[in-house]
């Protein structure tokens, strides 16, 4: 259900399951990891994760598939690791991503996209945490996710109430990073923007942003590099970058 393709310098890997909303099977996650290692191999700079069924991002697990696991006890622990390993595959990626949304985003979905670093929403977005409306719960590692972009108190109300949230309410939570009219064409907008700018510097970065105080010393590391002497004269010239990996 994860369609890979390349634009360039930016990958794309597009959710495609339309008889299943996009819902996620159990044995679906291993794919989805291994899709995410080809990016990774594939010298992308940028990666979009979107849906390629209209009307709706992921419909989250698919809890036919869930039924299953009341079960088989061994089974939960297999389907929390290779959940887990997914997406945290997806946030780990050295390069920048970005989740493209348009339509209903739940469970799971959001999960996906909130591991990404940015997420852009078409106005019929629309979000859903709903775990406890199944009798279970949350990854913790989706939890922190949750509360690191909208706070302790918003990350409660969402998860509590499992209420569906609109586009502009996101926004304004921190869920997303901009409301946009066409999620498709905005993300492959930024991703172009950013994919000219200097790699190195965009994993860099990446690591700063997630707490890492060994980019400190990556920080002074980068004047010594091709890419900084090629930006200065680029900068000089008055000419765009050509940068390497």
């Amino acid at each position: 259900m994860f369609q890979i393709e390349s634009i360039g310098s930016v990958a794309r890997i597009s959710l495609s399951r339309p008889e299943a909303r996009n819902a996620i099977a159990i044995a679906s996650w291993e794919g989805f990891a291994e899709a995410i290692a080809s990016v990774g191999r594939s010298g992308a700079r940028v990666l979009i994760l979107r849906s390629a069924v209209p009307g709706i991002f992921c419909a989250g697990a698919d809890i036919t598939d869930l039924d299953r696991l009341h079960a088989d006890p061994a089974l939960r622990g297999h389907f929390r690791t290779m959940m887990a390993q997914a997406i945290e595959a997806l946030a780990a990626l050295p390069i920048a991503t970005i989740a493209a949304i348009d339509g209903g985003c739940f469970g799971a979905g959001v999960a996906l996209a909130m591991a990404c670093d940015i997420r852009l929403a078409g106005a019929k977005a629309a979000f859903g945490i709903t775990p406890a409306k199944l009798g279970i719960s949350y990854p913790a590692s989706d939890v922190a996710r949750l509360r690191a972009l909208v706070g302790p108190g918003q990350a409660a109300r969402l998860l509590y109430s499992a209420m569906t949230i609109v586009a502009i309410e996101a926004r304004a939570i921190g869920l997303i990073e901009e409301m946009v009219d066409d999620a498709d064409a905005a993300a492959q907008a930024l991703a172009a923007t950013i994919a000219a700018n200097s790699p190195s510097s965009i994993a860099v970065l990446k690591r700063s942003l997630a707490g890492d105080r060994a980019s400190d010393t990556l920080f002074e590391d980068a004047f010594g590099s091709a890419n900084f002497i090629e930006g200065v004269r680029a900068f000089r010239d008055r000419r765009r970058p050509d940068f390497t990996a």
